[in-house]
């Protein structure tokens, strides 16, 4: 079943999507001036961007039936 090799994937973008919102939340509590506030705020939110793009590819790979990348080589 394909949804079995999805759940982990999912799981783990869950998580770091909560721990990088939890991260952000505190980060724009503390008082710092503009550029700071704003690299501390940047950089997560990017990194949660680049996670969910990730986790689409895998659901994607996942859909095509290219789930081991390493048989090719």
């Amino acid at each position: 079943m394909k949804f079995n090799k999805l759940i982990a994937p999912i799981i783990i973008t869950a998580i770091l999507v909560v721990y990088l919102g939890t991260y952000i939340w505190g980060w724009s509590k503390v008082p710092l001036p503009p550029i700071p506030r704003l690299l501390g705020l940047l950089i997560p939110l990017g990194l949660m961007g680049v996670s969910v793009f990730v986790l689409v590819e895998r659901i994607k790979e996942v859909r095509s039936g290219e789930e081991d990348d390493l048989s090719k080589y």
